[in-house]
């Protein structure tokens, strides 16, 4: 299961958002959106539980739960449309 973590603080790094997840689970993987420009985390990223349980109880657990003064926000990961071509 794929989820959303959002209101992350922008010092962490991949290793401890999986520390963080695995507590429920096995973490298949952990994944912070860089920008680009500054190459600075974003404040937001992905985590990939083995399982739905698992996943469904790190969201419980974690949903509004405070990490360095931040709230964090934990969804299950929508699916992206993928780009299409655009023909003119």
């Amino acid at each position: 299961m794929k989820l959303f973590i959002g209101s992350l603080p922008y010092n962490i790094t991949e290793t401890e958002l999986t520390d963080i997840f695995s507590g429920y689970g096995n973490v298949v993987s952990a994944k912070l959106i860089i920008d680009h420009f500054s190459g600075r985390p974003k404040g937001f990223g992905f985590v990939e539980m083995e399982t739905r349980s698992e996943g469904h109880k790190a969201m419980e657990d974690l949903n509004g739960k405070e990490y360095k003064h931040r709230r964090l926000v934990c969804n299950e990961a929508k699916m992206q449309k993928k780009k299409g071509s655009r023909r003119r």
